[in-house]
């Protein structure tokens, strides 16, 4: 079980260290896409907490983290 957690880490950091700029772009997207849901459907889950905005924040943040050492 260790041994496919390892090789997933390294085939994760090794797809991530060509594309630097990957996290942060998704977090943008995640950003406009619950912008999207706010002012077309403003009364799901989703849209109400600002589930994506919080996540698309995070993973932009963690890419931004993340990039000078990959």
């Amino acid at each position: 079980m260790l041994d496919l957690f390892s090789g997933w880490i390294d085939k994760c950091s090794d797809f991530l260290a060509e594309r630097k700029g990957l996290l942060p772009l998704a977090g943008l997207a995640l950003t406009i896409l619950n912008l999207i849901l706010r002012f077309f459907v403003p009364d799901i889950w989703p849209s109400q907490v600002d589930l994506f905005l919080h996540l698309g924040v995070i993973l932009a943040i963690l890419g931004f983290l993340i990039a000078p050492i990959l």
